[in-house]
């Protein structure tokens, strides 16, 4: 069904289910308790998840297929973003220019970079996209501030002409809209002491995940996909069969970095605020570590790993001493302290520190990310059942 095979179907109906109940999966918890604030089902938040799985799901492309690291990946996530905004104050507030026009020139920028990048291989790739990304920040930042506005950034303003677009009414400011409907638009639903959040900006973000996620189990599964694979395994045998890897690779390089420009398009859809310091090298090691921690080279294993650290980075650095005071106040008063101290520098400001953690033992002891744990937890479930099944029950 839809070019997929049951396994890969399974899979995709099984995403489409998960984004598409967020708003209630992530609210798991009733407004007011002291476990309200685990919840994350707020719109930015779960706008976020999507946009930067996307930006995973492409990473994990070149890196999961092609065994290419990037450390510059960040610069087609700006770039796109820099695309979209200027579509919203040239053409029209309508998001779909704007995420058509990011996707495109992320995708030129990409082709530019790869086609240079791609001379080398292994660590000297890998540095080359690192000082792109880096140049483009610098010029972003402080060279080319007429196009990026700088330290500052970019936004909407009522004086921009935005030719598709009618005279704004007195007071009113310029708004992202999808053919009129407000990303900002939404409602809430309160049943019993649950809060359940609905935004149009997380959907239209959730439904172009989706696309995204399916065209990379088609690209996955693909010819092309086999022969990026083969590039990952081995470069020169394939290069012995008359094949040269180089357009492979420069073919992924470029799909990935058009994933890239479509998560820097809906950020800019969402967010209607545009900064340098989306393409800083720090943005493209967190992509790194999304696809890693999820599972490199696995179909869903991107998205999973961009949610974490995204619910860390929200979720885990909100908790402060107060908080934990809370938690422990049954204890005796000198262990309520003890215990705030111990566990405070792991929270909060500390949020990091937990995710080199958990970073660490994934790399130890998962290699294959969250996507392998949960395969080995589901073969212990498997195992049992067999085990059980095989039981037979003596003759009296």
């Amino acid at each position: 069904m839809l070019g997929l095979g049951p396994k890969d179907f399974k899979l995709m109906f099984l995403v489409v289910v998960l984004t598409m109940a967020a708003p209630f999966l992530l609210n798991p918890f009733p407004e007011g308790s002291a476990m309200a604030q685990f919840n994350a089902g707020y719109p930015d938040l779960m706008q976020r998840f999507v946009i930067f799985g996307i930006f995973a799901i492409g990473f994990n492309i070149l890196f999961g297929l092609t065994g290419y690291l990037s450390f510059g990946h960040a610069a087609f996530l700006g770039v796109g973003s820099y695309a979209g905004i200027w579509m919203m104050k040239l053409l029209t507030m309508n998001v779909i220019p704007a995420i058509v026009v990011s996707v495109a020139v992320a995708g030129v920028f990409a082709l530019i970079v790869g086609y240079i990048s791609l001379r080398r291989s292994g660590i000297y790739f890998s540095i080359l996209t690192l000082a792109f990304a880096q140049m483009s920040y610098s010029l972003a930042y402080s060279v080319l501030t007429p196009i990026t506005g700088g330290e500052t950034g970019l936004q909407p303003k009522v004086a921009d002409p935005r030719i598709l677009d009618g005279a704004l009414e007195a007071g009113a400011s310029p708004r992202a809209n999808l053919f009129g409907l407000e990303m900002g638009a939404g409602f809430e639903w309160q049943v019993g002491n649950w809060l359940f959040t609905f935004n149009a900006g997380y959907y239209v973000a959730a439904v172009v995940m989706l696309v995204a996620f399916y065209l990379s189990i088609r690209i996955f599964r693909s010819p092309f996909g086999m022969m990026l694979r083969a590039v990952k395994s081995n470069q020169q045998r394939l290069s012995y069969t008359g094949l040269s890897p180089k357009p492979y690779t420069l073919a992924a390089f470029v799909i990935s970095g058009m994933y890239a420009g479509l998560a820097g398009g809906l950020l800019v859809a969402m967010d209607t605020q545009v900064g340098a310091e989306r393409m800083f090298w720090t943005a493209s090691g967190e992509v790194v570590l999304m696809t890693i921690l999820g599972g490199a080279g696995t179909l869903i294993g991107p998205v999973l790993g961009a949610g974490l650290i995204k619910y860390m980075e929200n979720i885990l650095s909100k908790i402060n001493k107060d908080i934990l005071h809370e938690w422990f106040f049954f204890l005796p008063d000198g262990f309520e302290n003890l215990m705030v101290e111990l566990v405070y520098p792991f929270i909060g400001k500390g949020w990091h520190l937990t995710l080199g953690i958990i970073f660490m033992l994934v790399v130890i002891f998962l290699p294959g990310g969250l996507v392998e744990g949960g395969q080995k937890i589901a073969g212990m479930f498997k195992r049992g059942k067999d085990a059980d099944a095989s039981k037979t029950t003596p003759a009296e």
